[in-house]
């Protein structure tokens, strides 16, 4: 059956709590916790894997060798080796939650393409041609004197700011885009590259902490039974595995922090640096090496573009049900597109949003005509084919061939306002006819 959508006074009269969250609603592939209070990235199980490379090893420095240097030191200077290294994994571990527990830099998405720029609804023959009403597939944009080529999200229907990108994984547009860590489950981007970088130095300094205390107590050990170094080690098997596991580690988060340090001094992104390759063309982004750090670690972090907790209004979620405004087209609309971001297989533009649309609008609008069909071929038995009007059957025929194809094809703003039209003509001259 048939359900008309509420009117604007109907709206106003609902009570908000009936409307959901926006993270309840949410396009992106992330995942949230606490009702919205956090946002992970689809492969946040990984942060379980990274909590328990990091806590295992440092329990077992407690139990196996920090325990045993409390006595090895003068005064309380013993108890603050395990103090220490307790204290900086809680610190590792808050940082890690900051990493990828919080919004990147996430782009809201738009409900419909933009307006070309110079847009004046109509030009001198008064129809918009194809060509018009395509946008185009990149814009040049100055940035500190240089230009710069921005592209066109299909998925988010906007144009990218300067050094944004969509994430394949979390399905969204991010600010500064860095890369997607599956170690911390989410994306880098403006929101928390600070405290990505930060988690990493940090862990780097733990392993080195847990590196070095190793050693001490096999040297203490070496000195208190005057044995060799190797006999020494044998004594205390669990310091040896952890040396070479923090040995392990540090080649890995110390490389990264290394490679982060230099990205941070010429103001690059891992992205930037593996795509576009600064060193053969001017950053327009480098400022000298000391503004660089000081814009990472000094300047203020931007808020969220996102209230993941606020409600939906009923105005938003109706234009999330709607076609494209205006007609305006996507540079790839009607072609097969391929994002080599996303890693998508192409398919048409637009398919899955339309397709949602042409579903309802078939769910609600055809099951009204239906009706009122049986009830034309059941209200007399004198009224048949030739006694209805001629624009009526033309109007069924017409939406009955639409419906027939509509499933297997891509509709567009024209096609459902066409529809929308014919319909309303059969319904009033349904409404008309003295027979009914």
């Amino acid at each position: 059956m048939y359900v008309p959508q509420p009117s604007r006074s109907d709206a106003a009269g609902r009570d908000a709590g009936d409307q959901p969250r926006v993270y309840q609603v949410w396009r992106g592939s992330n995942e949230f916790f606490l009702r919205g209070r956090f946002i992970f990235g689809p492969d946040v199980r990984s942060i379980f894997l990274t909590i328990f490379l990091i806590v295992a090893p440092v329990v077992a420095f407690c139990v196996f060798v920090a325990r045993h240097l409390i006595d090895d030191f003068p005064g309380d200077w013993g108890i603050s080796v395990m103090v220490v290294v307790v204290v900086f994994t809680v610190y590792d571990l808050t940082l890690l939650l900051l990493t990828s527990g919080r919004d990147p830099g996430i782009i809201p998405r738009n409900t419909h393409p933009p307006e070309p720029e110079g847009f004046d609804g109509s030009n001198d023959s008064g129809v918009q041609t194809p060509q018009q009403l395509r946008l185009p597939r990149t814009k040049d944009v100055i940035v500190n004197g240089i230009s710069v080529r921005i592209k066109y999200c299909d998925t988010c229907m906007l144009y990218r700011p300067p050094r944004c990108s969509h994430c394949s994984i979390c399905n969204n547009c991010v600010e500064r885009f860095d890369h997607h860590c599956p170690w911390v489950g989410q994306c880098i981007g403006l929101r928390n590259y600070r405290f990505f970088y930060m988690f990493v130095f940090s862990t780097t300094l733990l392993c080195l902490y847990v590196f070095a205390f190793c050693w001490v107590y096999i040297i203490k050990i070496r000195n208190a039974e005057s044995l060799s170094v190797w006999k020494a080690m044998l004594k205390t098997p669990a310091s040896i595995v952890l040396i070479i596991y923090c040995f392990l580690c540090v080649w890995f988060v110390g490389g990264l922090s290394v490679f982060h340090c230099y990205l941070m001094s010429t103001n690059q992104t891992t992205y930037e640096n593996f795509r576009y390759r600064y060193d053969r063309r001017v950053n327009p982004y480098n400022r000298g090496v000391l503004n660089n750090f000081l814009e990472i670690f000094c300047s203020r972090i931007p808020p969220s573009k996102n209230n993941f907790r606020a409600r939906v209004t009923v105005e938003q979620g109706l234009q999330q049900t709607r076609v494209a405004s205006r007609g305006f087209m996507s540079p790839n609309m009607g072609k097969p597109v391929g994002d080599l971001e996303m890693g998508r297989k192409p398919v048409p533009w637009d398919e899955p949003r339309t397709a949602a649309d042409i579903r309802d609008l078939e769910a609600g609008l055809g099951g009204f005509l239906d009706e009122k069909e049986g009830r034309l071929t059941h209200a007399s038995p004198d009224l048949s084919r030739d006694d209805l009007p001629a624009d009526l059957m033309e109007g069924r025929a017409g939406t009955h061939s639409r419906r027939s194809s509509w499933v297997n094809r891509t509709g567009t703003s024209e096609s459902v306002d066409s529809m929308n039209a014919q319909i309303i003509a059969a319904w009033e001259a349904i409404q008309s006819d003295p027979v009914h």
